[in-house]
């Protein structure tokens, strides 16, 4: 048990060290894309803050956020961070398809890849890049839904969603489009994001562009349709590892984000 508790403290450091200890031209960059899609004043929901990087991006920006994480062990980080301020909300849940409870897998020294995927965890096993990763933990979460937050907070105008291979679980629990998100993708589960552009098109008409791993810029030089995003996809090499997919509503005006260098 007390090994255990070291190594999840010693996940937790790690994740500050790297979240918020790298190169400021990492935050920078992250405000400059954020900056695309909110404002001063916008509501964000943050689904899957882990130690709240993210979040401060918002606040920098002037949004109002409503931080939703699961983990236990990250939360005190969280309410040290932003529990006096009445612009962020925390809520301990996981966010999925419906409300209820969420058995959540823990890498104890890698907090970033709690997930409450067991497809995900299967696919991680012995993939390449994913060596050394095991979830040997698991802890029983709440679990709300995107529609119960818009119930209780409002609409927002961007949601951020993070949550290691649960994404389509969680727009399944939204029943009405909002004006832009994101969600993440890898190249574990390259099918997961096509069930995620697929809900999508059911709620509206959106448009997409993409940020490779932690680059904070998007690589395409247009907004693509559904179709182009899920082939685009489909075709990284496994090497890609993950990044975000960004979701406009057409009618909304689609933002000139910042551009990756082109090769």
């Amino acid at each position: 048990m007390m090994g255990a508790k070291l190594r999840q403290f010693a996940g937790v450091l790690r994740s500050l060290w790297i979240y918020h200890g790298r190169d400021r031209t990492r935050h920078r960059g992250m405000d400059r894309l954020h900056g695309s899609f909110v404002g001063r004043g916008d509501l964000v929901f943050d689904v899957g803050s882990h130690v709240g990087d993210r979040v401060l991006s918002f606040r920098r920006l002037g949004c109002r956020v409503v931080a939703v994480e699961p983990q236990p062990a990250l939360l005190p980080i969280l309410r040290l961070m932003f529990g006096r301020s009445p612009e962020v909300v925390v809520v301990p849940s996981a966010v999925g398809a419906a409300e209820g409870l969420l058995d959540l897998h823990l890498n104890l020294p890698n907090p970033t890849v709690a997930s409450g995927s067991p497809a995900f965890v299967a696919a991680a096993a012995g993939a390449p890049g994913w060596e050394g990763q095991h979830w040997t933990h698991r802890l029983t979460v709440p679990l709300t839904t995107l529609d119960a937050l818009i119930a209780r907070h409002g609409r927002p105008a961007f949601i951020k969603i993070d949550v290691e291979g649960l994404e389509g679980d969680v727009l399944a629990g939204l029943s009405t489009p909002v004006p832009a998100l994101s969600f993440e993708f890898t190249t574990l589960q390259p099918g997961s994001a096509a069930a995620c552009l697929r809900r999508l098109a059911e709620l509206g008409d959106y448009r997409y562009n993409a940020a490779l791993g932690e680059s904070q810029a998007l690589i395409h030089t247009r907004w693509l349709d559904g179709a182009e995003m899920a082939t685009w996809v489909s075709t990284l090499p496994q090497a890609a590892n993950s990044g975000d997919i960004y979701a406009v509503l057409a009618h909304a005006g689609l933002p000139d984000g910042p551009r990756a260098p082109q090769t």
